[in-house]
């Protein structure tokens, strides 16, 4: 099994941001492109790799759908790529990504240890921001009820029933559950935070459990308090529902937060607080993961393009460009970056969160989880049947990918 190293801890570090402008320091003369997400954090450092000329980001919502063509493509079709805890794994083992080590050593003085993200010895990232689901929550209407901020699931579904029958907002609480991916991450959030291991040492499924039936309930719970087409949620639904004031409880990612008070597009500017994600029972960690996202330079390019790429990329995440936008992730920079949108990833960090594993055997278990649980959700099977469904699935994947005998 591949050794993934990043150094979560060191993400939180806090200081004090500067207000300088941000200017590219290098005059790129070498055609480069990247395809990545497309979030504002991604915007604004394709935007400041522009600058440098020669430079065209491809900002896309579903570009994990394309990565692995685009980098297989000889040359690849794109100089970078962003990636994360999920999306690296599978390029890594079709050796798509080039490994970074001499370009560190040559270039990257500046760059944190949390930054350099390493498989088996050699640098195959730079990540930039760190991510996670945390509760967002309507203080003003708590307020007004005399309720505590949850700080477990069970509590989250006592506050729901409390906001339902006040018929302050629509729906108590919103989420990702859309089926697919963004149901599986609900899942596999859930079932951690129970601290049961999802696999066995050998590499068999390990969630047909008692464990794994809570998670479920858990999550069926939490729909009945929610949009009755919550299963198409994902998260920029979830975020309109609650800028638009129909929801008074989420729990979102960080990089979500900032658009709360965005006047613009909010009606709810000033209202929404952040805390940790709420634990699945009292005294455990956070039910959320850890994420990071970073870049990738393609292999099948010159040596001369992954050089210049990667001169370009260190202009993109330099502290003078992500200084000027605190609240638009939580960035991994040098020095640090305060932000007050943070503070519920940051909690959710404190209190235990695990990183979200990056692994072949995750990837199918989550996968699985966003097919077979929406049968579940709508009455169509039981707990048991959806998880035994997932834990087919998985060993056929598995199997199939010779993780298993």
């Amino acid at each position: 099994m591949k050794r993934w190293i990043i150094g979560l801890a060191a993400a939180f570090a806090l200081g004090v941001p500067s207000t300088a402008m941000a200017q590219c320091s290098i005059n790129n003369e070498t055609p480069l492109t990247m395809l990545s997400n497309s979030f504002e954090a991604w915007k604004i450092m394709s935007d400041a790799m522009t600058s440098c000329g020669n430079f065209e980001g491809t900002l896309d919502a579903d570009y994990r759908l394309k990565v692995n063509d685009a980098l297989a493509a000889n040359p690849a079709v794109f100089s970078m790529v962003g990636v994360s805890n999920s999306t690296l794994t599978p390029l890594v083992a079709d050796g798509l990504v080039r490994p970074l080590n001499d370009l560190v050593e040559q270039y990257g003085a500046d760059l944190l240890p949390s930054q350099l993200i390493t498989v088996d010895g050699d640098i195959v990232a730079i990540s930039m921001m760190v991510n996670a689901q945390h509760l967002m929550y309507r203080a003003d209407i708590l307020d007004v009820l005399g309720l505590d901020v949850p700080e477990t699931y069970p509590e989250v579904l006592e506050v729901a029933a409390e906001i339902q029958d006040s018929g302050l907002v629509d729906y108590p609480l919103v989420g990702t559950f859309g089926a697919g991916w963004n149901l599986g991450e609900e899942f596999v959030n859930m079932y951690l935070g129970y601290d049961t291991p999802m696999f066995t040492a050998d590499n068999r499924p390990n969630v047909n459990n008692e464990d794994g039936v809570a998670a479920l309930e858990m999550l069926k719970a939490l729909g009945e308090y929610m949009d009755p087409e919550y299963l198409s949620f994902d998260s920029t639904a979830a975020q309109q529902k609650m800028q638009q004031s129909q929801a008074a409880m989420t729990n979102l990612w960080a990089t979500r937060a900032a658009a709360m008070d965005n006047a613009e597009e909010s009606e709810v500017v000033g209202m929404v607080e952040f805390a940790a994600a709420p634990a699945a029972f009292a005294g455990g960690a956070p039910a959320t993961t850890l994420w990071w996202d970073g870049i990738s330079i393609a292999a099948n390019i010159s040596d001369e393009e992954a050089e210049a790429a990667f001169k370009v990329l260190l202009e993109g995440i330099k502290y003078d460009v992500l200084s000027q936008h605190p609240d638009a992730a939580i960035w991994l920079s040098n020095p640090a970056i305060e932000s007050d949108v943070a503070v519920g990833a940051q909690a959710s960090a404190a209190g235990g969160a695990p990183a979200y594993p990056s692994s072949n055997l995750i990837g199918i278990m989550h996968n699985a989880a966003g097919e077979f649980i929406p049968a579940y959700l709508n009455g169509e099977t039981s707990a048991e049947e959806a998880l035994a469904a997932m834990e087919d699935a998985y060993l056929t994947a598995a199997q199939e990918n010779g993780l298993i005998n």
